[in-house]
């Protein structure tokens, strides 16, 4: 058990800073399958949490239309019980209106809900209550929504209460989770087990968010500086507690939710039907036809789903890894795999879990419009980069309009080939699908690479 004090001398920052050792960074669309969340709700144990822990997250969906809640457990009356000036009444009114000025400076269309809990007995069961009620009365039926709190490891009771109360709601509900530290850079060290090195990942902070963060820093007035000069309105915050939070990222432990790839394969066992449309029999073996070369000595596969595809692709190369989002997709890949030793498939989000290595085929096919712009922008930069010299990328994509993402698959296909320096070795069109063959240029042709002409 924990136990520390805001006057403990703490941890200096430098400590931090110089035996950092956690280089994951956070992907927020990689939570959504490749979208933004359309909604964040944020839980503080007190005023000043969300501020001190995600307040550049806050600014930057925000910013992006997300729509935003901020749920203030508590009033944090009881940050000063020995003051000579403020009662617990006057502290808790000052409290709520510093939040209310420093959320005006994050996202200035967010909803605040100040839910009155007692300071310093907060009950994770009665905010998780509370917590549905917010959820169900602010959102829609599949609402995509993400649910950021304190870190249950992070050493006060109330901030242990609101991350549980928040996970309890995440796994009810099938929702991320992002918990934020805050404690735990006071009373911790970097060598403490309780430090979650391997799950922890970060942040970046665009300069004016973090900007924004220490504004509304200032607003927290009451904690960050003396209520007064008499004894007991000492700071709660001292500066170099404050340290901590002058980073440029932030930090959060992630809980993904079950995406929508992993229900849709956990659902039934063939989600596209995959193994008996003729419609998708037929755009396999379109696609097949149009490889330069009968034989590939190492292919990467993206958007596997139940390894179809893969199998057939197993059958043409000396390696093959595929890859998927879905843990439910790729074991059934893994399977069908069975007869191909060298073919492995392995869950993964690109961009983020880019693998090393270099490939001279690589599929992209039916994933594309699944990712944002920026996604797929880097999709092409890594795809470009991994091609060997005589390599191939094979792009096969659905035509018509796909509900609920960004982009579509003309619009990925015309992406790519504007973004890369590749030359297309081949196309084909038909309405209800495109497969573009793209190369280092220049492109020659079957006939002359093999002699014929």
């Amino acid at each position: 058990m924990v136990t520390f004090s805001h006057e403990d001398a703490g941890t200096p920052e430098h400590r931090w800073s110089q035996d950092w050792r956690s280089d994951a960074r956070l992907s927020i669309e990689a939570l959504f399958d490749g979208r933004m969340p359309e909604r964040v709700i944020v839980v503080a144990a007190h005023p000043d949490d969300e501020t001190l822990g995600a307040a550049g997250l806050v600014r930057r969906l925000a910013r992006a239309g997300v729509a935003t809640d901020i749920v203030v457990a508590t009033n944090g009356e009881a940050s000063h019980p020995n003051s000579p000036t403020h009662t617990a009444v006057q502290l808790a009114e000052l409290r709520r209106i510093e939040l209310e000025q420093a959320v005006e400076l994050l996202a200035p269309s967010a909803r605040t809900h100040f839910l009155n809990l007692p300071d310093g007995g907060l009950d994770a069961e009665e905010l998780a209550e509370q917590l549905r009620r917010i959820v169900a009365a602010g959102g829609r039926p599949g609402e995509r929504t993400l649910l950021v709190a304190p870190w249950r490891g992070d050493g006060h009771g109330d901030h242990e209460a609101g991350g549980t109360a928040a996970a309890q709601l995440a796994a009810e509900l099938n929702l991320p989770l992002l918990e934020y530290p805050v404690w735990l850079w006071h009373w911790a060290t970097p060598d403490s087990s309780e430090v979650p090195w391997n799950q922890l990942e970060i942040l970046d902070l665009a300069g004016d968010e973090q900007t924004l963060k220490q504004s509304a820093l200032l607003m927290h007035a009451s904690q960050t500086a003396p209520l007064s000069d008499e004894p007991g309105d000492e700071a709660l915050l001292a500066p170099g507690f404050l340290d901590h939070f002058a980073r440029g990222f932030e930090t959060f432990i992630p809980t993904p939710s079950s995406g929508v790839f992993e229900r849709l394969h956990a659902d039934t066992d063939d989600p596209w039907g995959l193994k008996d449309r003729f419609y998708e029999r037929r755009k396999r073996s379109v696609a097949l036809a149009l490889l330069p070369r009968e034989r590939f000595a190492a292919s990467l596969e993206l958007g596997c789903s139940i390894g179809v595809l893969s199998a057939e692709l197993a059958a043409r190369t000396d390696s093959l890894l595929a890859l998927d989002i879905s843990p439910t997709a790729v074991a059934a890949t893994q399977e069908r795999l069975s007869d191909y030793p060298e073919a492995t498939a392995r869950v993964a989000s690109v961009p983020r879990d880019w693998p090393s290595g270099q490939f001279d085929l690589i599929v992209i096919s039916e994933v594309g419009y699944f990712l944002s712009r920026t996604q797929l922008l880097d999709v092409v930069a890594r795809a470009v980069a991994s091609l060997a010299a005589d390599g191939v990328i094979l792009l096969c994509h659905w035509r018509h309009p796909i509900d609920g993402w960004e982009l579509d698959g003309d619009t990925v296909h015309e992406l790519f080939r504007s973004a890369s320096s590749l030359a297309v070795f081949a196309e084909h069109r038909e309405e209800d699908f495109r497969i573009d063959l793209l190369v280092r240029p220049p492109a020659v042709s079957v006939a002359r690479a093999t002699g014929v002409l």
